[in-house]
């Protein structure tokens, strides 16, 4: 008999959960979420990575779509490499980036190579 899952989670119940790779290696937890507020939807996952206790960590923006939910062993599963997450281009805590700002953003999108949800014209979530 087929799982059913929910489709529908508060950001609470999200918030600190882990973010693994397809090789099961650890690349940090979800600290946040970014809301397009006008289109309706997520466009963003916040990724926190390194540091002890939130201090000294390095942040993420990670395309929404990057990521997929594993509700069995409750964490995200994203296709990236943690070689390649040292590489990717980050923030500080207390310096968030413009985020409507489609020109940096169309570098995330591109860097994790997923479409911008902006160019998308029917979105499921």
């Amino acid at each position: 008999m087929a799982k059913d899952y929910r489709r529908l989670l508060s950001s609470s119940t999200l918030e600190g959960d882990e973010i693994r790779n397809r090789e099961d290696e650890d690349l940090g937890t979800i600290k946040d979420f970014v809301i397009d507020m006008e289109r309706g939807c997520v466009a963003y996952a916040v990724l926190s990575y390194g540091g002890i206790m939130g201090l000294g960590d390095k942040l993420f923006a990670v395309p929404w779509d990057a990521l997929k939910v594993d509700e069995d062993q409750k964490c995200f599963v994203m296709n990236t490499r943690k070689e390649d997450l040292a590489d990717a281009p980050g923030f500080d805590p207390d310096h968030w980036p413009d985020m409507a700002d489609e020109t940096w953003a169309t570098g995330i999108y591109d860097y994790y190579g997923v479409e911008p949800y902006w160019q998308t014209t029917a979105r499921k979530r």
